[in-house]
């Protein structure tokens, strides 16, 4: 089981920090990605990290301000958020796969149900 967390309203230039607990998964034999859905748009992947997070990739659109990150003793990994814009808002969800080069792509095992993030003054 995967879940998100820690969406919500936020203003222009603001942040927040996602998190994703798993639960019934040995947390480092599995890549973590971050997705999104925005209204009206394909699912599209955000960030994505490797079992013990050597290896890590995101989407052109949030390099620099979104960071990925995990803590596999507390089987969650985490995307920090920063100077978030308008476009940013949408349905953020986390998944796993085995397989780190598979994950921006969005082939991935299990996803969790998502959690919502609107940017918006």
């Amino acid at each position: 089981q995967l879940v998100e967390s820690g969406g919500g309203l936020v203003q222009p230039g603001g942040s927040l920090r996602l998190s994703c607990a798993l639960s019934g998964f040995r947390s480092e034999t599995y890549t973590i990605g971050w997705f999104r859905q925005a209204p009206g748009k394909d699912r599209e992947g955000i960030s994505c990290i490797s079992g013990r997070g050597g290896n890590i990739n995101y989407a052109d659109s949030v390099k620099g301000r979104f960071t990925i990150s995990r803590d596999n003793a507390k089987n969650t990994a985490y995307l920090q958020m920063d100077s978030l814009k308008p476009e940013d808002t949408g349905v953020y969800y986390c998944a796993i796969n085995g397989m780190f080069n598979r994950c921006m792509s969005g082939r991935m095992d299990y996803w969790g149900k998502g959690t919502l993030v609107t940017v918006s003054s």
